[in-house]
């Protein structure tokens, strides 16, 4: 049975050592009352602090990589933090091996003087994706084509329990960027081109932490990489983020105020610029914006060496270091040259140049969220969770993940979905059965690779696995040995794997020469062709898109290559919806909704089978996304990435959106993202199935300082809201002239 506490286990023998070393006159008591787990954690932590040398402090500051440490380091140096990098794993790669490794460093830490556990991080960022055998969820992009916010949270509970199986206590996860150009090679690492889409998506979190810090299976989540990561010139990665203030907070600042709405435990700095100063370095984005406008009360931790970034040359010097921990850095991720931080911060606080407040204030939030996990009273691996590693629960949920994910761009002729008896299908394409391939970058590897990388279903085995009575599945990679007696071709086609740098995408954007050698060849024998996409980000095939009969975009599946063909054989139909607009060419880049660039596919374009379903109430509905209207005009946001909005609304107007679909649970509240001028008062209503039908939620509207000024109003329902039901907007108003401008709105359960 799992533990009802975290994923620890408590060590008797720890704390036996610890007792016996704190007896040692030392400096400390031998009853320092830390430990005790009754007392409030500021309580403990404050006396915890108490006790600590500045070298103490420094060590809870320092975060090494796991190959450049022994463990007498760990012991010696009582550092506060591991990391795993991409690829660092111990041998052989395996759920035991990276518990027993994490044990062993654990033992070290708790040997030291005060015996402090030490916090481990990973990027585990579409499942724990550095240990062979573990689930590999879709990359965040698709998932932000699911629109599915719960599902997303579940996701995060299975790599939650995953991570804990092998000790690991803290996720570099989730990333909350948005990416503003596809040729950014982090874009992938994005749920989409809005704020919106990542702030619906940090549900992710508490799946991650559970709903408070220290239960079953908690592990710390990280809100990624603050900030403005997604836009940078040209989408340069590390590059230069030039946008005003005001842009920074409208696109890039809205899911990490959700992320800290949400409790998240870390937040980590971005390697770009904003406006020619290097964010590791930026007191008024750490300090005053993230922790004091945000309210953040966790720990702020450097990206890999991000610090050494600051001055532009390489090697980090003691300025950097005063520079990054005086701006608001709390833990510095320092892989291999951790003992020169440790000497240069011991240097810079010694000649006042970095005050004691600053090291005391990053202690007590990393030292906080050690109590909060429960690190203290259960430093060890929970095998409990060990064999969940790569189950068939976490497998199923990731199989959902990817048939929610697929978007239909094109399906000339309803060739989809395909018939599964009595079929004759061919299956070519470079991605077909890779799954290093559909898995993508930060896969076992930081950059992943291509081939059998991992345990799972190629996007071909999903193939033959459901194909039914009297059908037949060839397959050939480069399409050789197709004739016209198929009734369809499929290839598989797409990206190769990539991470940060070497995704960077500065000229073409297209499929590779062999990839469109193997499609021509396909088309030649005039089978209708099916394209799958395996990409992340869109791709320009403008040109050649009028001549494939049908166009799946499947994203980075990871290791469920089953949930491609759940759709393709139409066992699911496909429900995905653009996260990024898709481009007519390369040339576009940056584009992005509602700045007026015609596009291939617009965002949040998705086709489906048959019958198209009621939308869900419980997805994010753009004002301008209605039916039917009366009296209202559309135009553009003025802030950057709002799009488009509805406006000159006076009483009297409403708005008609269809039929949505609430289900059986109902709605509970409703956020709605207006703005208006000054002396307006009125109401937004919401009614059900017609401009006089009952309202389920009235919204008070009063002035947000302008009418391009937006604000996001969550109001409860005082109404029942269950099943389909078509959903008008209609106004109230105290005056005459025009009342407010709507931006979109979301019911929640």
């Amino acid at each position: 049975m799992m533990s009802a506490l975290r994923h620890r286990v408590p060590v008797a023998v720890t704390f036996a050592l610890v007792a016996t070393i704190l007896a040692v006159p030392q400096g400390a008591s031998a009853h320092e009352p830390y430990p005790d787990p009754s007392l409030p954690v500021a309580t403990r932590v404050s006396r915890l602090l108490a006790t600590m040398t500045l070298d103490e402090k420094i060590g809870q500051m320092t975060q090494a990589e796991r190959a450049s440490v022994s463990n007498a380091d760990i012991t010696d140096f009582a550092l506060g933090s591991l990391l795993s990098g991409g690829g660092s794993a111990p041998s052989p790669n395996n759920a035991t091996s990276w518990a027993d490794m994490y044990d062993g460093f654990q033992n070290a830490s708790v040997a030291s003087r005060l015996g402090i556990p030490l916090i481990y991080g990973v990027d585990a960022v579409h499942g724990h994706n550095n240990v062979a055998g573990a689930t590999v969820f879709p990359h965040n992009i698709g998932l932000g084509a699911t629109r599915d916010p719960a599902l997303v949270q579940q996701i995060g509970r299975a790599t939650a329990e995953e991570v804990s199986g092998t000790g690991i206590d803290w996720d570099f996860s989730p990333c909350l960027c948005v990416a503003r150009n596809d040729r950014w090679g982090r874009t992938y690492e994005s749920f989409g081109e809005k704020p919106e889409i990542a702030t619906s998506m940090s549900t992710y979190i508490t799946g991650l932490q559970g709903g408070t810090l220290g239960g079953a299976a908690s592990v710390l989540a990280t809100a990624k990489h603050f900030i403005g990561d997604g836009g940078t010139t040209n989408g340069t990665d590390q590059g230069n983020t030039q946008i005003s203030e005001a842009e920074l907070r409208a696109i890039h600042l809205p899911p990490f105020q959700a992320a800290v709405q949400k409790g998240v435990g870390s937040v980590m700095i971005s390697y770009n610029s904003w406006n020619g100063v290097k964010d590791h370095g930026n007191q008024y984005l750490i300090t005053t914006l993230l922790k004091g406008e945000l309210g953040f009360s966790g720990f702020v931790v450097s990206d890999w060496n991000g610090i050494d970034q600051i001055d532009g040359q390489a090697g980090f010097t003691a300025a950097e270091v005063a520079q990054a921990v005086n701006a608001g850095i709390d833990m510095v991720m320092v892989p291999t040259a951790w003992k020169s931080f440790i000497s240069m911060l011991r240097g810079e606080v010694q000649a006042g140049r970095v005050p004691m407040s600053r090291i005391d204030d990053a202690n007590r939030r990393i030292l906080t969220k050690k109590f909060e996990l429960g690190l203290f009273e259960h430093p060890l691996t929970d095998r409990g969770y060990t064999s969940t590693v790569g189950n068939a629960a976490h497998r199923a949920t990731a199989r959902q993940a990817v048939r929610e994910s697929q978007v239909l761009l094109k399906n000339s002729g309803n060739v989809l979905p395909l018939a599964k008896t009595n079929n004759k299908i061919f299956v070519a394409g470079s991605n077909a059965d890779n799954i290093g391939n559909q898995s993508g970058g930060w896969t076992i590897s930081w950059q992943g690779a291509s081939g059998a990388t991992t345990t799972g279903t190629t996007i071909l085995q999903g193939i033959r696995a459901q194909a039914g009575t009297g059908s037949t599945v060839t397959y050939n990679q480069a399409g050789t040995g197709i004739d016209s007696s198929y009734k369809v071709a499929i290839a598989v086609v797409g990206e190769t794997p990539y991470a940060e740098g070497a995704g960077d995408r500065p000229s073409g954007m297209g499929l590779s020469t062999a990839d469109l050698n193997t499609i021509a060849k396909l088309r030649a024998t005039g089978v209708p062709v099916v394209v799958v996409i395996v990409s992340g980000r869109p791709m320009d095939l403008a040109g050649q898109l009028p001549n494939w009969n049908a166009l799946v975009e499947a994203w980075l599946p990871g290791t469920e290559g089953n949930g491609v063909s759940d759709v393709l054989f139409g066992d699911y139909a496909p429900t995905g919806k653009l996260p990024d607009t898709w481009m007519q060419s390369a040339s576009q880049q940056p584009i992005n909704d509602g700045d007026g660039k015609p596009a291939l596919f617009p965002y949040g374009f998705g086709l489906t089978y048959g019958a198209v379903p009621a939308p869900s109430a419980y997805q994010l509905t753009q004002a301008e996304a209605f039916a039917s209207q009366s009296g209202t005009q559309n135009e553009a946001c003025t802030d950057t990435g709002g799009g488009t909005d509805v406006g000159y609304i006076a009483a009297g107007d409403w708005i008609n959106y269809g039929s949505l679909d609430f289900g059986a649970t109902g709605a509970a509240s409703v956020t709605t993202r207006l703005a208006s001028g000054a002396g307006v008062t009125g109401t937004v209503q919401y009614r059900l199935d017609s401009t006089t039908g009952p309202v389920v939620a009235s919204v008070p509207v009063g002035s947000t300082g302008g009418w391009q000024n937006w604000a996001g109003r969550t109001t409860a329902l005082t109404g029942s809201a269950t099943g389909v039901h078509a959903v008008y907007v209609t106004f109230t108003t105290s005056g005459s002239g025009d009342l407010v401008n709507l931006n979109w709105f979301q019911f929640a359960h």
